[in-house]
């Protein structure tokens, strides 16, 4: 089975990794790529997206989308973890291909209208293309085949606050509209992602297996390496959006639960993906009136990692 997929991305070390795998993977058809702001700019995120493409020896579409949140301020990109050009700053070659010449939100519902019923939407940034797609087309809400979003936290705690997951708190007011459209859709969060690590013999095995494309994955995974000992004690790094892609190819290493979202716009919350599990009653109605969706919540964490490298090896 071929999973057609589009790949909405702000890459990002892990975002790389994850568009490797997008462009190996024997069961992935990867229609294109649209880019945000978040881990980088916007335009660095084009740029990478282009690169690893052609480091790949591939030529996918690339459209450029959201350089900001719907509406809070942005914040400024996280130079410590993922470097100031997102690969970990590493020397990189020149890029040589373009942008498509349509928004990226365009570009979503073009080929989700092009393939009704085929075409997945796999989003590991700030959600904001999605949404924007949502407010050009409303109807993808049912042509689209499934959205699987690498983002918040259930029971895992946050990131970058408290409760909130990075990508959920750059732009809370999409990730409200996003996850509660009513399309088929799979959250991929912390609660997985964090159980999930790629170590120093994945990824020497990763840069055997890859080429010159190894080398950009290689060199910045050492920069994402050095975060990941500071700030959680771990030596190697979460994969976070591979396990967006390990979902979908690999949902048997995933323990799933189905229940309602919602997304805190405003306040000390900010960010925060609230879950209220299916069938269960709460003091009032409101936190199960959103449509049913399906959120990760267990993980092979150690099935997930060596995936990775045997995707990519």
């Amino acid at each position: 089975m071929t999973h057609p997929i589009i790949f909405d991305t702000d890459p990002g070390v892990d975002d790389a990794q994850a568009i490797a795998i997008a462009l190996r993977h024997p069961e992935i058809e990867l229609l294109g790529m649209t880019t945000t702001y978040g881990n980088v700019d916007v335009e660095t995120a084009t740029h990478n997206a282009l690169l690893l493409a052609e480091l790949a020896g591939q030529e996918i579409p690339v459209a450029q989308g959201a350089a900001g949140p719907m509406v809070k301020e942005r914040h400024p990109p996280p130079a410590h973890i993922h470097g100031a050009n997102g690969l970990g700053d590493i020397a990189l070659p020149p890029v040589t291909g373009r942008a498509e010449g349509v928004s990226a939100a365009q570009f979503i519902v073009d080929t989700v209208n092009a393939r009704p019923g085929e075409v997945t939407l796999v989003a590991v940034g700030p959600v904001g293309n999605l949404a924007a797609a949502l407010q050009l087309d409303p109807g993808i809400i049912d042509r689209v085949k499934h959205v699987v979003i690498m983002g918040g936290s259930i029971r895992e705690g946050g990131n970058v606050s408290p409760v909130a997951e990075a990508n959920m708190f750059n732009d809370p007011d999409a990730a409200a509209r996003v996850l509660t459209a009513g399309w088929p859709l799979t959250l991929v969060g912390l609660d997985v992602t964090h159980r999930c690590v790629l170590t120093d013999d994945h990824m020497a095995r990763i840069e055997a297996g890859q080429g010159e494309l190894g080398k950009v994955l290689a060199g910045s995974f050492a920069f994402y390496r050095d975060f990941y000992r500071e700030a959680l004690g771990i030596d190697g790094c979460c994969p976070h959006d591979s396990c967006a892609l390990a979902w979908l190819l690999r949902p048997e290493l995933f323990t799933t639960a189905r229940g309602h979202l919602t997304v805190a716009t405003d306040g000390d919350a900010e960010g925060q993906t609230i879950f209220a599990p299916e069938g269960r009653g709460f003091i009032e109605a409101r936190w199960s009136r959103t449509p049913l969706v399906e959120v990760c919540l267990g993980v092979d964490g150690a099935g997930v990692s060596d995936w990775i490298a045997d995707t990519l090896a």
